[in-house]
């Protein structure tokens, strides 16, 4: 059963938009590489961290693996649990900040963790990684996809930071193109590439793989100033032994 949120998040207000626009779809290049990095999952422990409605976390319930998922926004975690009671998959789904779950991940362990553009959502990212290098079992895997850190944006497409702004300079920010529909709603943390691997190496993970997967195809038509850029980033890290 889900946990009480402790004061409404973000994604509460667009829970309803949210869902309907991000339905359980795995074709998009982003999510394909995400899953590709997260490899075979059967009979393996899997927390999907920032779940929203558990789009991803069914996915990987149905390929095998015995999935949690954590979101900060109780109204996310409602739907998600009302799709279950329709598609029955045994997740356990909880309302807890990924930056500091709390009682939500008590003495837990996964062989998998995964976070499907959920980061720069996380106000707290030390956090978050100190949450999945505690989570982790020896040996254990952290797969992330993100907006790529680098894109610009293009026309009325927003990139990673403000179009009057800098790559280099990191905060959290409101989307103004009108292709960036959640965006414009929700906002969302620009960090520099180095940040985020500082911040895994800072707590044990090591970066493994990266994957700059293509923009969408369409966009070679519809968008090509923002196709030629790189939009998606994936990449998939191991705890360091000690």
């Amino acid at each position: 059963m889900a946990q009480a949120a402790q004061s409404p998040a973000r994604y509460d207000s667009v829970a309803d938009f949210y869902a309907a626009g991000f339905p359980d779809r795995y074709d998009d290049s982003a999510t394909a590489a995400l899953l590709d990095l997260a490899g075979p999952v059967d009979g393996l422990d899997v927390l999907d961290l920032a779940c929203g409605h558990g789009r991803i976390t069914r996915e990987l319930a149905r390929r095998g693996g015995r999935a949690t998922g954590i979101d900060i926004a109780g109204r996310l975690i409602e739907k998600a649990e009302d799709l279950q009671r329709t598609e029955p998959l045994g997740i356990a789904y909880a309302v807890s900040d990924a930056s500091a779950p709390g009682d939500a991940l008590r003495d837990a362990a996964f062989d998998l963790v995964v976070c499907c553009f959920g980061l720069s959502d996380i106000d707290g990212l030390d956090g978050a990684m100190a949450t999945v290098a505690r989570c982790l079992r020896p040996g254990g895997r952290f797969v992330f996809s993100i907006l790529h850190p680098c894109f610009p944006g293009a026309g009325d497409i927003s990139g990673s930071w403000p179009p009057d702004g800098s790559y280099f300079h990191e905060g959290r920010w409101t989307a103004v193109g009108s292709r960036s529909t959640l965006r414009q709603q929700v906002g969302a943390n620009h960090r520099m590439l180095s940040t985020y691997v500082a911040a895994l190496s800072g707590h044990g993970l090591n970066l493994d793989v990266l994957r700059e997967a293509t923009p969408p195809a369409e966009w070679e038509t519809s968008a090509p100033v923002a196709a030629r850029h790189p939009v998606f980033l994936a990449a998939s890290c191991s705890l360091r032994q000690h």
